[in-house]
């Protein structure tokens, strides 16, 4: 069905943004720090099953974090690099509990990057002066201020340092500051930094995604690939809407987002996939990105199995624009009734596929008599508080149903949503033994952090300890690594998951004894292995299949140069779709044995046995 929408100008001259749902009708320096370099085990890959993520040894994760654009638009970086440090504001992203960070990006950035010719960013530190103390990360020995990706290698390497991952977004085809209003991946054009004009096909699309999939393979603070920002109709340009059928059409999304995964997954078999809906699906609509009706029907399958997908929708409230499913005293119940469960919530409470809500957020009553920034399209209170309203539901929806999510967003230039960020201001302050302090200093829009983002945020229940994705390194001041989660807090007082229930969990190795032997145990080659095959599994010829085997195999597909397994390893452990070589979905499948989920080997892709 179609539905009224209320679109309006992203004002570019100061970099606003609107969120894209609609629905259906930027001296030598210092060197960095090397405080993250500890941590280079490249061990923190996740994986699905069902409904849920997991780490190689089969913990489950939650991805609870936020978006922060600017690579996507002309800027080609982060936006309020210009008023605060990129070190202050990563540490102060992660001191706040943000496990993750989603970052639009374009195609454009990334062909760029790819044909060796980088886009030049705005300034991010006054007159590139290094002798200023901010950003001085960001300019190289020579005095000139770093390239796009330099950026990018850099906010990486803070990620790393302060524990906290990230994934990137194709938020449009061009930079473009509004270019998450052209509803496909593909069409648009632009000129390359040698002057030729450049068309971004499917193929440029794929192309560009796999380049920067094998370029990052082996960093996991980079862990997956958001493939298309809200595919759409034809508001914003697009000359066909966005479909998802079985068909080879184009405009096939699910086709192209199939396609797109089977590349990427070539080049780093670990990396998430998260592929958003459409906007109609068979005469039901539903926000740009949000409709997941089709994964139903014609569900997205990569050639090597659903272990990476994860699907992503965006949700909003009336704020942004108004729906009939508002026009009610709705509960959560309702919204799963008119619009929540056929669209995308099937998928959890199913068991059939994470979600990951890329985009969810909105003003809150606080903000409505700043005129400034009240540039959205809901001019009363009532609104307003509505969308009050709906934040705090799909907020409890999402706790109880084990929902990844980022919120959108940090920025506060986002034009009908504000931020999280109220503002950021840097200074310089003499102390009393005459010392300067240079700090960022960010002021947080404290009740729509407290009361809508604070409470989704991963957690340990009782002492509120912020739980990274990183298994060595913490999440901020607050927070704990992965491991020590795991270690020290699952099984004492657990997390906001499940209210709390007592869970275990097995720390991930990272220094094995031995690189084709983790566990340490001598072998014994002429023992008989407890699997009914003899010793299918065995990819550390321990003469037992276990976790450690699953453990291998995962670090052997991230750095095959530092974690080997002998060639008998390597055909032992071949145990899914045998005869295609180790894979992520065996060391998965081997995962399912040790929890007697599957009983013996070789499986098919859908981990049932072949003989």
């Amino acid at each position: 069905m179609k539905k009224t929408t209320k679109i309006f100008a992203a004002l570019c001259s100061a970099a606003v943004m609107t969120v894209s749902a609609v629905p259906f009708s930027s001296t030598v320096t210092a060197p960095l720090d090397t405080a993250f370099a500890a941590d280079d085990t490249n061990d923190d890959w996740l994986h699905a099953k069902g409904s849920r993520l997991y780490d190689m040894n089969g913990n489950e994760v939650w991805l609870t974090g936020a978006n922060w654009f600017g690579f996507n638009c002309t800027e080609c970086v982060p936006h309020y690099l210009w008023s605060g440090d990129i070190d202050d504001m990563v540490k102060d992203i992660a001191d706040h509990g943000v496990n993750v960070l989603r970052l639009p990006v374009s195609t454009e950035l990334l062909y760029n990057w790819m044909v060796g010719d980088p886009d030049p960013i705005g300034s991010v530190n006054p007159n590139d002066d290094p002798n200023y103390p901010i950003n001085v990360d960001l300019i190289n020995p020579d005095g000139s201020v770093m390239n796009s990706q330099q950026v990018f290698d850099v906010l990486l390497k803070k990620c790393k340092k302060y524990g906290v991952k990230a994934f990137i977004d194709i938020h449009s085809p061009e930079s473009n500051n509004s270019g998450h209003n052209y509803g496909l991946w593909y069409g648009k054009s632009f000129k390359g930094r040698d002057g030729k004009n450049v068309t971004v096909t499917t193929d440029v699309w794929i192309e560009t995604l796999a380049w920067c999939a094998d370029h990052y393979k082996g960093d996991d603070t980079l862990i997956g690939f958001d493939l298309k920002n809200e595919p759409h109709s034809k508001y914003g340009g697009a000359p066909i809407d966005a479909i998802w059928d079985d068909s080879d059409a184009p405009n096939n999304w699910k086709k192209a987002a199939q396609d797109c995964a089977d590349a990427i997954l070539e080049k780093n078999p670990n990396a998430l996939i998260l592929i958003e809906g459409v906007e109609g699906f068979e005469g039901h609509g539903a926000w740009w990105g949000g409709n997941l009706r089709g994964v139903a029907k014609y569900p997205v399958k990569p050639a090597s199995g659903t272990s990476q997908i994860v699907y992503s929708p965006h949700d909003y409230g009336p704020v942004v624009s108004d729906q009939t499913w508002f026009h009610k005293d709705f509960t959560e119940q309702t919204l799963l009734d008119d619009y929540w469960y056929d669209t995308w919530a099937y998928l959890v409470e199913k068991d059939i596929a994470p979600l990951l809500i890329g985009e969810w957020g909105g003003r809150i009553p606080s903000g409505v008599d700043d005129a400034a920034i009240m540039a959205a399209p809901a001019t009363s209170l009532e609104q307003v508080e509505q969308n009050a309203k709906w934040l705090g539901l799909i907020r409890d929806y999402m706790i109880k149903h084990h929902v990844n999510h980022t919120f959108w967003c940090l920025n506060d230039d986002s034009g009908d949503t504000g931020g999280l960020w109220k503002d950021i201001q840097f200074g310089v302050t003499r102390q009393a033994d005459c010392t300067m302090l240079a700090k960022t200093t960010i002021n947080w829009d404290k009740e729509k952090y407290d009361t809508y983002y604070y409470p989704a945020i991963w957690k340990t229940l009782t002492s509120k300890k912020f739980i990274g994705l990183d298994h060595q390194t913490a999440l901020g001041v607050n927070g704990i690594s992965l491991n020590d989660f795991y270690t020290n807090y699952a099984s004492s007082e657990g997390s906001n998951l499940d209210g709390g229930t007592k869970t275990g969990g097995t720390p991930v190795i990272t220094e094995p004894t031995s690189q084709q032997n983790p566990t340490g145990k001598t072998p014994d080659p002429t023992s008989t292995n407890h699997d009914v095959q003899g010793r299918l599994g065995d990819a550390n010829c321990d003469s037992n299949v276990d976790i450690s085997d699953a453990v291998l195999i995962m670090q052997y597909l991230a750095n095959p140069e530092k974690y080997t397994i002998s060639k008998a390893g390597l055909d032992l452990g071949d145990v899914c779709e045998r005869g295609d070589g180790v894979t992520g979905l065996d060391a998965l499948a081997i995962q399912m044995y040790e929890a007697k989920t599957i009983n013996a080997f070789p499986v098919n892709s859908d981990f049932e046995y072949i003989g």
